[in-house]
């Protein structure tokens, strides 16, 4: 059975904050290098999905979630607006988390698409990301048609210390308007 994928407003997100914040300290727990470092205590998570939830009242972002059969939220990706005049066209595909226990089941898919349909809704048909080099994540956005574009060596931190490198990928969605 399908997820289901809602896209959310302000309130909606702070609603969601209990969920939201379980998915993010599992995938942290999990050693996916997402910003934070392990232990990722529960007030940070929560300040961060308050902050979250601050950029879409702002309309500077995008929460969409997926819910399980119970309502309860296993996966979340945001899309990020460039806020920049010079790239009104353009967006950043930020923090696709699934919860360990809901991987498996075609989450990371059903959000990338409905982030991406949200992402033309809005003008924004470049897409930009990066993620760990060598995580099954790198494989997964390549499956999904994402083309990277290259390597940067020690970008970052794996939650348990560890550095790590960054693959930086781009998805064009629709041509360019002068092409």
């Amino acid at each position: 059975m399908p997820a289901l994928i809602r896209l959310l407003n302000k309130e909606e997100a702070l609603t969601c904050l209990p969920d939201l914040c379980d998915v993010l300290c599992d995938c942290v727990d999990g050693g996916a290098s997402i910003g934070f470092m392990s232990p990722l205590a529960p007030a940070d998570a929560a300040a961060y999905w308050q902050g979250v939830a601050a950029a879409v009242g702002r309309n500077e972002a995008l929460l969409l979630v997926a819910e399980d059969e119970t309502r309860r939220v296993v996966g979340t990706v945001q899309i990020g607006f460039a806020l920049k005049p010079n790239q009104p066209h353009r967006a950043d595909l930020m923090k696709l988390l699934v919860h360990r226990v809901a991987r498996g089941r075609g989450l990371s898919r059903q959000l990338v698409v409905a982030a991406e349909r949200e992402a033309m809704a809005r003008g924004r048909w470049l897409l930009v990301l990066d993620t760990a080099t060598g995580e099954p994540a790198e494989a997964i956005y390549e499956r999904f048609g994402w083309v990277r574009s290259g390597v940067i060596p020690d970008y970052a931190l794996f939650p348990d210390g560890r550095y790590c490198a960054t693959t930086v990928f781009y998805k064009r969605l629709a041509p360019a308007a002068d092409a």
